[in-house]
């Protein structure tokens, strides 16, 4: 500690970076820029904040998601005024639909140039409003300490999410008494974890009265940290599980209870389970259009019980016969006890014989293409046979994100990193990168389109730099693929602009090489292992691996949009066989 630092008063920048050890922050990721800059020359001495220097700040953002999901702590990022704020909005938003918590702290030019279009101002308040759980805006230095009290209290509870301290430069100069906040002054904030009893207890009784019920669970079980009690909650009723993007490996997919993803592109198992079901046990998951297709046949048997600590998602999208507010893992350990009793539980074996054998007949699977070119599901299936569960793996969005959350190994829980909600490209780079600072003794694999790759691959200079370590397999089809896809089924073959030209420009290996990191290729079959072992086996500079992959491959199943899950197809022109009288 300094000897201003000591004295009775300090600046509001060194109370900001005071707040931000006092919370437990060890890491922060950010630009300087003129507004925020009086932040820096404290941050400059702290012994427990480390800064990571980013190339932009939509890295900044991802990289405070990344860390924030791989440990389950509140992630930071910095910006300056104006742009620095406003290149913070997507991974601000992609943080709000994917319940992330993380701190932004932006700087904001002087309160008294506020609305007169000074030099790099943005109402950056008022921008992200709608994304954010909650936003300040502090003029003076003494609200600094219970803004950033008040800002990770928020991020971090009830349902997880982003909050915006925008500071002002004469109230980061000005001097102040630090004051540590004794208690939290948050009228109007109380999330509520302990779920109704009453609640409960009715929707333990539809569970026993069910015959083809479903645990329906999303991401929010992970948030809530119930992975353990979501397997005795299912292994004490046998009843099937679906789990979805953002809650894959809460349950461990070799469990012969999961049925796998749902959704646009999930499994027939999944898909018929919840269309079949007469009881959806909805655990935080939000209904999305991407799990529903055409709402109005979605799922059309089945009463809902929903529960989800964030009361504003209960009925938002569904009507639920049994709406529960509540943390996840409370309600599960409350149905538990419930369900104990053997009279309680409903039998389930007929549903499971029946889901079982759609499993077997419809395996999610794919065809090694005919002309002996590299497969990208090979390639993502091998990363993750080769590296094992442990490892944290992050994606990109599009279809090597779709491959990623069916053929890497969902063993174990909070190892999958992606932009879910807002589907968000370049997202995986920075985001491994946050991860990897988060977990540093864990393998950190990054799986990315050769699309994605190009937005954010900046940040590997960062890597290179402050010793962090992430693998990059770059899935390259030489298109935007998810993209092509659609033009190929829905556009007669039309590829307006989704061809990326990316064999050979630009040449990967060569732009890794040229921020440090190590560059490799892959493109025939017989390369694939080699080349993954060879990256798992340097541990001290990032690696990046071009897999040059056939361009035409499509991710099946698929529920083409705004259509039924019954109009799920499992190839071009072929649909599974479910019918209503196999039950």
């Amino acid at each position: 500690m300094s000897e201003n630092e000591r004295a009775d008063e300090l600046t509001g920048a060194q109370s900001l970076v005071r707040s931000l050890e006092r919370v437990g922050a060890d890491v922060v990721f950010g630009i300087p820029g003129g507004a925020i800059l009086p932040a820096y020359d404290p941050l400059f001495d702290s012994e427990k904040v480390r800064h990571i220097l980013v190339r932009h700040e939509q890295g900044a953002g991802h990289a405070a998601e990344g860390y924030a999901t791989a440990t389950g702590k509140v992630g930071v990022c910095m910006a300056t005024s104006g742009p620095g704020a406003t290149n913070l909005v997507t991974p601000i938003a992609d943080a709000h639909m994917d319940s992330v918590p993380i701190v932004a702290i932006t700087g904001q030019v002087g309160s008294a140039a506020i609305g007169t279009d000074a030099f790099q101002e943005a109402d950056i308040r008022g921008i992200t409003m709608p994304i954010t759980k909650h936003s300040y805006l502090i003029t003076k230095p003494g609200d600094i300490a219970a803004a950033i009290a008040g800002a990770f209290h928020i991020a971090g509870t009830g349902r997880p999410g982003p909050v915006l301290v925008d500071i002002t430069k004469d109230a980061l100069q000005a001097k102040t008494r630090f004051e540590w906040p004794r208690q939290l002054d948050l009228p109007g904030y109380r999330p509520v974890s302990r779920p109704h009893s009453k609640q409960v207890r009715e929707a333990g009784r539809l569970i026993a009265e069910s015959r083809r019920p479903v645990l329906y669970v999303g991401g929010g079980v992970v948030k809530a940290r119930a992975w353990s009690e979501l397997k005795e909650l299912a292994e004490l009723t046998g009843i099937p599980v679906v789990t979805t993007l953002m809650a894959r490996g809460v349950f461990p997919d070799s469990h012969p209870q999961n049925m796998g993803m749902p959704g646009m592109h999930g499994t027939v198992a999944a898909v018929g389970a919840l269309q079949r079901s007469d009881l959806l046990i909805a655990l935080g998951t939000r209904f999305d259009d991407r799990v529903t297709g055409q709402l109005s046949t979605f799922a059309p048997l089945a009463k809902v019980i929903h529960a989800d600590i964030d009361p504003a998602e209960i009925s938002k999208n569904r009507v639920a016969d049994v709406p529960i507010v509540g943390d996840c893992k409370e309600v599960i350990s409350e149905l538990i006890g419930l369900l104990r009793p053997a009279e309680r539980r409903p039998n389930v074996d007929e549903w499971r014989r029946y889901l079982q054998d759609l499993k077997r007949r419809y395996p999610t699977g794919y065809d090694e293409p005919a002309d002996g070119s590299l497969s990208p599901q090979y390639v993502i299936k091998r990363i993750g046979e080769i590296t094992g569960p442990d490892a944290y793996y992050a994606a990109g969005v599009g279809q090597h994100q779709m491959w990623a959350s069916h053929y890497l190994p969902w063993e174990l829980p909070g190892r999958w990193l992606n932009s879910g909600g807002l589907g968000t490209m370049g997202y995986c780079v920075p985001a491994a990168m946050g991860a990897k600072v988060g977990q540093p003794d864990k393998i950190v694999w990054g799986v990315d389109g050769d699309g994605c790759f190009q937005m954010t691959n900046q940040e590997l200079a960062t890597c290179a730099l402050e010793g962090i370590p992430i693998k990059i397999g770059v899935i390259n089809n030489q298109s935007l693929g998810m993209v092509r896809q659609w033009q190929t089924l829905f556009y007669q073959g039309r590829y307006s602009n989704t061809d990326l030209n990316t064999h050979r420009i630009p040449d990967f290996p060569k732009l890794a090489e040229a921020m440090g990191c190590v560059g490799l290729r892959a493109e025939e079959p017989a390369d694939v292992d080699a080349v993954i072992e060879k990256a798992n086996s340097i541990n001290d500079v990032p690696v990046v691996v071009d897999f040059v992959v056939h361009k035409d491959a499509m991710v099946w199943p698929m529920v083409a949009a705004g259509t039924s899950n019954d109009d799920i197809k499992v190839a071009r022109d072929m649909a599974p066989a479910w019918d209503e009288e196999e039950l």
